[in-house]
């Protein structure tokens, strides 16, 4: 028997989730009369990852476009010095200029100013260039799971989305979420970072012994089309057809724009009359994406970038990404789909409801809570009909902390994972709904200590 049809020692977790959402929902509609409830959430959900994927295109284009410019003028080896002491202590596996150190700064840093949108290309490209250090392919690394643990529990310093849908409704004080959310989240990131660690070392010897064996048989016998090389040599890519010698100019240019921006500023205070009401209403909700872009255009100007060929260069892996993780995220979300569709999360809440009143979880909170993990959109969308309902309530503050401190964790496995091919996720769930449920736990007790009803 080769050694390619012989059978893996046992199923993933994502596998056992999967399947089991699969059984018990088709089981719970047959008991309930819901098989076509979830036979029409099959198909809803398949189409609704596919448009989500199609929809990621766009935004995974222009933001792995613009982090080529920040690969190119070399920020990402700058940050990775930086910020060296800590990520070396937490990424030992990964060597501290490599270029996946700065594109998983970049997303830690991104997820933590509430830019969602440019975080999951950042994601993406720092998990692509892990892989490239991973000596088992389809398997993840103690890195990949750990960077994993950080993102489903990243501390929120702007939990922008959520103060801007309270704002929306109106709510007497839309920050005042602010706190709780940033502690929780502190919270969250504790404990997945722990466990992530603890559960690294602890199964370290075993993956290693694994990686040797698969590479005693890559040697012996190479398959047909392989590169013999190692994954596990950095090589430092060349940027120089995207850079130009950099002059007086370039430095004026730069400057120019950061004085600009600076004159927008002050224009944008007097204009609203008050600078609380500024960076509150106008600069937290609405400034930091565009910022985000103009810094790191900047940033290119002044190090001799060429900015448009960097941006389309880069942007040509958006396309590719996208299309590699619809088989991931079409799986996933149908499972989730049909499990909600067939009543069982509604179960699940009631059964767990006697345990939830202990940490002062809301009943009506609960429903978001058990789906937070599964579904970012359906849970922000109880967590903005509660808000609707009553913006000022106990029960809105309590799921806004939630939403701003927890994360979506299954999308962001499928998504991350599924864009380089890993099936063999190892300890990185487990990290990831511990620190959610940290993250949960910790909203609840915050929230009855900072509400001001």
């Amino acid at each position: 028997m080769s050694q390619a049809n012989q059978p893996s020692e046992k199923p993933s977790a994502i596998n056992i989730v999967f399947v089991g959402f699969i059984a018990v929902a088709i089981l719970f509609a047959g008991y309930t009369g819901k098989m076509e409830e979830i036979t029409q959430a099959s198909f809803e959900s398949a189409k609704t990852a596919v448009n989500l994927a199609i929809g990621l295109i766009g935004v995974m284009a222009l933001w792995l476009g613009l982090v080529r410019v920040l690969e190119a003028g070399g920020l990402m080896y700058t940050l990775a010095n930086i910020l060296k002491p800590l990520m070396v202590k937490l990424f030992p596996d990964v060597p501290p200029t490599h270029p996946a150190m700065g594109a998983m700064i970049l997303n830690i840093s991104a997820n933590m100013l509430g830019l969602g949108n440019a975080a999951t290309p950042f994601g993406i490209k720092a998990m692509v260039e892990l892989n490239k250090l991973n000596p088992l392919k389809g398997t993840a690394t103690n890195a990949m799971c750990l960077f994993l643990a950080i993102n489903t529990s990243s501390v929120a310093l702007f939990p922008l989305g959520v103060i801007g849908v309270r704002a929306a409704a109106n709510s007497s004080n839309p920050a005042a979420i602010y706190l709780p959310t940033l502690l929780a989240s502190i919270c969250s990131t504790v404990v997945g970072v722990s466990v992530a660690t603890w559960l690294g070392r602890k199964d370290r010897l075993s993956l290693e012994s694994d990686s040797q064996e698969v590479e005693s048989v890559n040697e012996s016998s190479p398959e047909e089309g392989e590169i013999e090389s190692s994954d596990n040599q950095v090589e430092e890519s060349d940027y120089s057809h995207l850079l130009y010698p950099t002059g007086r100019g370039s430095q004026i240019i730069a400057w120019s724009f950061i004085l600009g921006f600076g004159g927008t500023i002050v224009y944008g205070v007097i204009r609203s009359g008050n600078l609380g009401d500024f960076f509150n209403q106008d600069f937290i909700s609405h400034w930091l994406m565009p910022i985000l872009m103009l810094l790191i255009i900047t940033y290119g100007v002044g190090r001799g970038v060429k900015v448009y060929e960097a941006v389309t260069e880069g942007a040509k892996q958006g396309f590719d990404i996208a299309i590699r993780i619809i088989p991931f995220l079409v799986a996933i979300l149908v499972a989730i789909g049909m499990f909600r569709a067939s009543g069982a999360m509604e179960t699940v809440s009631n059964l767990l409801s006697p345990l939830t009143n202990l940490i002062g979880m809301p009943a009506e909170v609960l429903p978001m809570a058990l789906l937070r993990p599964l579904s970012g959109g359906g849970a922000f969308g109880i967590m903005s009909e509660l808000v609707e309902r009553s913006p000022d309530s106990y029960s809105a503050f309590v799921a806004s902390t939630m939403m701003g401190s927890t994360e979506t964790t299954f999308y962001v496995l499928a998504v991350y994972f599924g864009a380089v091919g890993i099936t063999s996720i190892r300890h990185a769930l487990a990290a990831g709904l511990l620190a959610d449920a940290t993250g949960l736990i910790a909203a609840c007790i915050l929230s009855s200590l900072f509400w001001a009803g």
